[in-house]
């Protein structure tokens, strides 16, 4: 398997993760389905998505995969009146990952995140690697530490 910039980024901080591949299936690229095919529980395994607002610009979300994203909670803890979901053709250019990949890891540019407050329930949490099929375990407080996250709720 090839490193990843989101795994050359975690061991040059020297925060540890664990790697875990799975299959992937282009007709089911769920956040359940990457549960149940890791044989992880969907509570520790979290989605990554990219939002923007008027004033402040993009955002990001880590939040567990079977959970939705509460779009005026994000936008209160952002200091926005609205936040809309970035557009899926958008993501690459903006992140540098397409959809199933995207990892708050190593994007082109690290912008404001928040982390689900449900993670710190956990000693690891599973995200993105940055690529499809690639997930990384990892303690939540470093990694909120290492991207400059902070903790909410902000589930619907």
């Amino acid at each position: 398997m090839t490193k990843t910039n989101a795994m050359r980024l975690l061991e040059a901080a020297g925060i540890e993760y664990e790697t875990l591949v799975y299959e992937v299936d282009e007709s089911d690229l769920s956040g359940a389905g990457v549960a149940k095919k890791t044989g992880k529980d969907k509570d520790c395994v979290f989605k990554t998505l990219v939002f923007s607002g008027e004033k402040n610009g993009y955002a990001v979300a880590c939040i567990p995969v079977c959970e939705e994203l509460d779009l005026k909670k994000a936008a209160g803890i952002f200091s926005e009146k609205k936040v809309e979901m970035l557009h899926v053709k958008d993501l690459l250019k903006v992140t540098g990952y397409i959809r199933g990949g995207c990892s708050p890891v190593g994007m082109k540019k690290q912008f404001p995140t928040v982390i689900d407050e449900t993670a710190q329930l956990f000693d690891v949490i599973y995200l993105s690697g940055g690529q499809r099929g690639l997930m990384l375990g990892v303690n939540p407080d470093k990694i909120a530490a290492y991207i400059s996250a902070r903790f909410e709720d902000v589930t619907a």
